[in-house]
């Protein structure tokens, strides 16, 4: 049974930066590709960062130059990178994982996911 623990989360000036952790277990890592999706209040969730079992990555446009996904097989961790936060990435943070080579920004591709953590920017 996969299972996906988030990490640091919390409250921040706009311009600042965090850095999200999100521990793996119960599957083989380095054959899943990862992402990190956003919810919102009232919004839907939407793909945030992918990551593939190889490293590319891909990125949703509005936070592009801004967030980076990177992944360690060695530890089953995924993180997520942000920096020059503002206000509109007000949300929970998600990471989520599928199996297979592609990393893609669809959330219906993937069926295993973590429980949240929130980050909120302050202006």
């Amino acid at each position: 049974q996969v299972q996906l623990v988030e990490s640091g989360g919390g409250s921040v000036q706009a311009g600042g930066s965090l850095r999200l952790s999100c521990a793996a277990s119960g599957l083989i890592y380095r054959r899943f590709s990862l992402a990190w999706f956003r919810q919102a209040p009232g919004n839907e969730r939407e793909g945030v960062a992918a990551i593939d079992t190889g490293g590319t990555t891909g990125y949703a446009n509005s936070v592009k130059g801004r967030f980076t996904i990177s992944r360690d097989n060695a530890r089953n961790t995924l993180y997520l990178q942000m920096d020059s936060l503002k206000p509109e990435d007000t949300a929970m943070y998600y990471c989520a994982a599928k199996y297979g080579l592609a990393q893609t920004l669809d959330r219906s591709q993937y069926n295993s996911w973590g429980q949240g953590t929130q980050v909120t920017v302050s202006s």
